[in-house]
């Protein structure tokens, strides 16, 4: 063997053990990855003092976040086309299993959501904050965009379905959100603004129908958005609550472990739905613009990973995955400032729980693996 081969196969070798490598087998994207990582150590940060300083519920979450990054690197592995292939099956059992919800499902806080496997409860409507954006984004896979009336048509009644089989448990955040995950695909198709306006013009026109259609605690959530100071002992206290919270921490916030609105329990559910309003007490304004700042960060490269994405699927699933992450960080920090009705959505990474978490996870690994197994063109 000559000594050019020899060094050919010894540089090849040397190739294969660079950290590099190490990361792409692992299809890992890492600006998203640092990202993350960033988020959910600041998350951490904040739920300590939000949980009084309870390492219990620290731990827990760590717990949940370690199955969560494992969930993330497994799904990183399966290629897009494999995602196309499985969407049609995916998307028709999250429909099955939404509709078993309603026939047999698990009730608990007033509301029929889960479904009772023995060892764990599981909400179907996670499963389908996935589906819906990946079969919006199959219909439209190998056709020219913008699409025919007829497929937006087709992908709108999709959508709908388990949209309002959501609603009826009663879920209206999470409705809202599949509802939104799903039109973000039609708009990043090339949806019509006549369409975009006559849909809003039909909203509205059709208000008056689904407030009449609305469960009590729903209204009362609308009528305490716009007047909360109506019933400040009762269904505003939350909100005005926070208000106080986030007011307190003016520029600076108090410093970490020193707020007095979560630590003296005025803020109710100050770990889960309302922690952004701990974020502002203690690291003031430009804490809270340092948060946001992360998740635009995270919010930037998945969108920066659909312009790069090399066919119609994933570059629209790609695209609603990103903007559907920022969409739940804007509605929580709207409704914990006052500018959007309460709805009960978390604080994507930061709040305390586990279910949405894996479900955001997942997410991230289908961004990783769109980025990762793209096939280089031209070197």
């Amino acid at each position: 063997m000559s000594h050019s081969n020899m060094f050919s196969i010894w540089h090849n070798k040397r190739r294969i053990i660079t950290p590099k490598t190490i990361w792409q087998r692992l299809h890992f994207d890492i600006p998203l990855l640092l990202g993350i990582i960033i988020l959910t150590g600041v998350g951490l940060i904040i739920l300590y003092s939000a949980a009084n300083q309870n390492m219990g519920m620290v731990t827990r979450q760590v717990t949940r976040l370690g199955i969560a990054y494992v969930v993330m690197l497994l799904v990183a592995q399966i290629p897009p086309r494999q995602l196309a292939f499985w969407t049609p099956a995916l998307f028709g059992m999250g429909v099955i299993l939404l509709i078993a919800v309603l026939l047999v499902g698990h009730t608990g806080k007033g509301a029929q959501r889960w479904l009772n496997l023995g060892v764990i409860r599981f909400q179907p409507s996670e499963l389908m904050k996935l589906s819906i954006p990946m079969m919006a984004a199959w219909i439209f896979k190998d056709k020219l965009l913008p699409p025919k009336n007829s497929l937006l048509a087709v992908a709108a009644c999709l959508i709908i379905l388990p949209v309002l089989l959501t609603a009826k448990q009663p879920d209206l955040g999470t409705a809202l959100m599949l509802a939104c995950s799903g039109f973000l695909v039609l708009l990043l198709a090339g949806l019509s603004w006549r369409w975009i306006i006559a849909a809003c013009v039909a909203a509205l026109a059709g208000a008056p129908i689904v407030w009449h259609f609305m469960r009590a605690y729903q209204q009362q959530r609308v009528l305490t958005f716009l007047n909360p100071e109506r019933d400040p002992l009762g269904s505003g206290y939350h909100i005005i609550q926070s208000k106080i919270a986030i007011g307190s921490g003016g520029f600076y916030g108090k410093g970490w472990l020193n707020g007095t609105q979560s630590h003296l329990h005025f803020l109710p559910e100050h770990a889960t739905d309302f922690i952004f309003a701990v974020c502002g007490e203690e690291f003031g304004l430009l804490g809270g613009i340092a948060l946001l700042a992360i998740y635009l960060y995270i919010t930037g490269r998945g969108l920066y990973i659909s312009t790069q994405a090399q066919d119609t699927y994933t570059r629209l699933l790609a695209g609603s995955i990103s903007l559907t992450f920022f969409i739940s960080v804007f509605v929580n920090i709207g409704m914990v400032t006052g500018i959007l009705p309460v709805v009960g959505l978390p604080l994507p990474l930061i709040s305390y729980g586990g279910t949405s978490m894996v479900t955001i996870f997942a997410s991230f690994g289908i961004l990783m693996s769109i980025h990762t197994h793209r096939k280089l063109i031209g070197g």
